[in-house]
């Protein structure tokens, strides 16, 4: 089951993005909430906080928690601490999943590496292009051990796969470290993403750990400039 702060973290979010709080409106506070939703005041504060980080409000010293006045123009922005997959940022309509390959290959020695694999143990290479509101978001290659992710199939990869990870073999995501360049577009990028030879690609390479520290996904996604994919950061100063 989804933690209770997530669950108010998104409820509020897409209330602020439906207009229920306008931009430079106030939100009940902390207390009000903790009611509404029938939970412990320090778990709205973890619920808020998340939302603060990720652009969405601010809070003023004896005055309350308002909504950004730019808050709408991180809606389409991903944490660059989310471990959730794509699936868990937007709403599951909005987001499709097109699996380009699928299949059972022994890693490359980078692959090997990055997985901390042993000699000769398979991994899944799965390539898939997904799409956010009909329209190319991301090429997707990645490359999961079948020893921690057994009994993937095709059909799970028009859907979510952390879903998959998460809910149905209980594997728990510990945390991820991420590469974030600026890259020239590829081939694949002209044909899938709809990229001009010219565009610059965003790109995104990580090794994705569990919490006891394995390393169970290796994978480097695509985007295409189009202006609809950033990520946001929150740099809070000791």
């Amino acid at each position: 089951m989804e933690p209770k702060y997530k669950q108010i973290l998104k409820t509020v979010k897409k209330q602020i993005i439906d207009g229920k709080y306008p931009a430079g409106s106030m939100i009940p506070d902390q207390n009000t909430l903790a009611r509404d939703f029938k939970t412990s005041r320090m778990t709205v504060k973890k619920a808020l906080d998340m939302l603060a980080i990720e652009g969405f409000i601010y809070s003023k010293r004896g005055a309350g928690t308002f909504v950004k006045k730019n808050a709408l123009a991180q809606k389409d922005a991903l944490p660059v601490d989310s471990y959730g997959g794509l699936s868990s940022q937007f709403s599951k309509a909005r987001v499709k999943s097109e699996p380009i390959v699928f299949d059972v290959t022994f890693p490359t020695p980078e692959i090997k590496e990055r997985l901390e694999l042993k000699q000769n143990e398979p991994v899944y290479e799965i390539l898939r292009l997904r799409f956010v509101d009909n329209e190319p978001y991301a090429l997707e290659h990645t490359f999961m051990p079948i020893s921690l992710v057994p009994n993937l199939s095709q059909e799970v990869l028009f859907d979510s796969i952390y879903a998959y990870l998460t809910k149905e073999i209980h594997l728990e995501i510990g945390g991820a470290f991420r590469k974030i360049s600026a890259e020239k577009a590829s081939k694949n990028d002209l044909k899938y993403l709809a990229s001009a030879e010219t565009d610059p690609i965003l790109q995104v390479e990580q090794v994705v750990y569990l919490q006891d520290g394995r390393p169970f996904e290796y994978s480097i996604s695509r985007h295409p400039y189009n202006g609809k994919h950033a990520y946001t950061i929150f740099d809070r100063k000791n």
